[in-house]
């Protein structure tokens, strides 16, 4: 992977995600390779499980909820957290957030979010894992996050002491080990997805807003 942006460029196509038109991404379509890639493949060409080149349900909805509403980002600095293809840091930047960060631990990752904030017109700041450091942000957004207990046990400690300085959502499509309490409802979005990815046509997403610490009631 001595270029991971030739190798972005060569396995993706510059398009919009059905529910954000107004953002342009590099992301795996039915007509490009990666889409159809076995794991033979990605070992071959040393890539990591492509995450990152598709738009998931809980990017997609906090995209639309930053851009639709825009006061609650406008001045603020922002982390995407475990971002993907930084469709909600995007979103951050095009609603007038002060400054917008990414947190990927996947290079790749990271490479994809540059070359989609330049197609954007944005500046993303890119950063690793920031798991245990300091709060820097006045917000943090987490899309699709709970889907292995392993990462959510990691995070989630984290993830709740931050909210006690900044404010924590997290976008779930009903994923299997999002915490059953310490959330609550904020917004929800219908988002179709692709049987190729999905187990089915559409996912539910919720936005919740993370509090403190458990005792804050989910619904």
């Amino acid at each position: 992977m001595n270029d991971p942006e030739a190798l972005i460029r060569a396995n993706t196509m510059l398009t919009t995600a059905a529910h954000v038109p107004e953002i342009k991404l590099h992301l795996a379509t039915e007509i490009t390779p990666i889409w159809q890639a076995t794991e033979a493949w990605l070992a071959e060409h040393n890539v990591a499980p492509p995450f990152w080149a598709f738009a998931w349900p809980g990017g997609q909805a906090l995209a639309r909820h930053l851009l639709d509403h825009p006061g609650l980002v406008a001045g603020k600095r922002v982390l995407d957290f475990a971002a993907g293809c930084g469709i909600a840091a995007i979103a951050g930047a095009l609603a007038g957030a002060a400054a917008v960060e990414v947190a990927e631990i996947d290079a790749l990752a990271l490479a994809a979010v540059g070359m989609n904030a330049a197609a954007n017109g944005v500046v993303v700041a890119r950063s690793g894992d920031v798991v245990g450091m300091a709060c820097r942000w006045d917000l943090i957004v987490c899309g699709d996050i709970c889907y292995e207990a392993p990462m959510t046990g990691r995070i989630m400690p984290w993830l709740r002491s931050m909210a006690g300085v900044a404010e924590v959502w997290i976008a779930d499509p009903g994923r299997a080990y999002l915490p059953a309490a310490g959330l609550r409802r904020m917004a929800g979005y219908r988002i179709e997805t692709s049987l190729e990815l999905e187990d089915s046509t559409h996912r539910d997403v919720v936005i919740y807003r993370v509090g403190r610490g458990v005792d804050e009631g989910s619904g």
